[in-house]
């Protein structure tokens, strides 16, 4: 039984590979697992970009955002390699759209609170006001819109690749095509089997998202979330000026159907995706072909909202999300055996993947930390009890 690493870290995409960083970092003899090949397209860490923005309506997120920004700086400082493009964001709100529908704090009114209760800079923008900043958008009217000057993207497959290579740097040990079958809890430590080897370790980071509850221990009992097949599409557009980072932001769409969109980056191309709304399907037997529905839904929000943002479709990619029933991260001990720590990432984690990455890492090596990561442990009431209803606010 291979017995020479303090940690591992179970999945290596874009947690996974921050959690291997900052482990390493602190000074562990870490061992990452990877199911399939390194920075592989299966899962929900894939692409060029993910949206990063300071622009959250709800705790514990819109504390832990500064911190994940600084987490991105402290990686770029010691690679030399760029990872967060500031762009500015968009929060746009379709009001007559959303009339009616419970939308929680997840509207204009709920990202306003939490600016001013954290002290964050913005800008509240009327359709006049917005489309005479950026005549790419065509409004009906009635939207209302938040501004923020921080927001921008991070580049999730640079950024896996950066925390590989630094954690290999620091002596980390990477492996890919090595699955994770079981973990097993004994006295003496927790075995991790694969389908090479078995290692005893004294602690574990799982970051297998849709896998996770295939590989936790026996007795730990099952963790609630759905796995579902989302997707974005690249649009060759022929307005590349207009659409560069440095003309157009990065945005989010609050209507009927929620949309969230990229200037040209990565490729040649514009990027559009629809937030939730996918079919189910498992991480096992996910699909790659994109949902024809979808792709026209986006093309006719396009054709309404930034006609200029279209061109031919270049490509759409599927990724997956692993949704608990409250939406929220799953992060922190396991209870049946507090020597594995978990994470799920319900389909919005990437922008606090550096972040995580620390947290996991300190919960694994020191059994705490200084983050404010309230709500979000495995003995919630929302994941323990069978009788919640899941919810999700529009």
């Amino acid at each position: 039984m291979n017995r020479d690493f303090d940690v591992i870290v179970i999945g290596v995409g874009g947690i996974g590979s921050a959690a291997c960083y900052w482990a390493t970092r602190s000074g562990a003899a870490v061992l990452g697992l990877e199911r399939f090949d390194l920075f592989h397209g299966n899962g929900a860490s894939q692409d060029h970009s993910r949206i990063i923005r300071l622009a959250q309506h709800e705790e514990p997120y819109a504390s832990l955002a500064p911190s994940a920004y600084h987490a991105w700086g402290e990686v770029e400082a010691e690679a030399g390699v760029p990872l967060v493009i500031r762009t500015g964001g968009l929060v746009i709100e379709e009001v007559r759209a959303r009339a009616g529908l419970d939308t929680g704090s997840r509207n204009i009114a709920g990202y306003v609170t939490a600016f001013r209760d954290h002290g964050i800079e913005f800008e509240l923008l009327d359709g006049d006001a917005l489309v005479a900043r950026w005549p790419q958008f065509r409004l009906d009217g009635d939207e209302q819109a938040i501004y923020q000057e921080a927001s921008g993207l991070v580049d999730a497959g640079k950024a896996n690749a950066v925390h590989v290579a630094l954690a290999r740097a620091r002596g980390a040990q990477i492996n890919a095509n090595e699955p994770v079958l079981a973990l097993r809890s004994t006295s003496a430590g927790v075995e991790v089997v694969t389908d090479q080897e078995t290692y005893l370790v004294r602690r574990v980071i799982t970051a297998a998202d849709g896998w996770t509850n295939e590989i936790l221990p026996p007795g730990a009992g099952r963790l609630p979330y759905v796995v579902t097949q989302e997707q974005v599409t690249y649009y060759a557009t022929p307005n590349l000026a207009e659409f560069s980072p440095a003309r157009f932001p990065v945005f989010m769409w609050h209507g009927r159907d929620n949309f969230y969109g990229f200037p040209v980056y990565g490729e040649v191309a514009t990027k559009l995706g629809q937030h939730l709304g996918g079919h189910q399907v498992t991480a096992r037997e996910r699909g790659f072909e994109p949902d024809p529905v979808r792709v026209e839904r986006q093309r006719t929000f396009l054709s309404d909202h930034l006609p200029g943002f279209l061109g031919p479709e270049l490509y759409t990619k599927t990724c997956l999300y692993t949704i608990p029933p409250d939406q929220n991260f799953v992060l922190g001990p396991l209870p049946a055996d507090p020597r594995i720590q978990v994470f799920i990432g319900a389909g919005h984690a990437f922008k606090f993947a550096g972040l995580i990455g620390r947290i996991l890492a300190d919960l694994a090596l020191t059994g705490a930390t200084s983050e404010n990561i309230a709500g979000l442990g495995l003995d919630r009431p929302t994941l323990t009890d069978p009788s919640f209803v899941p919810t999700y606010h529009v």
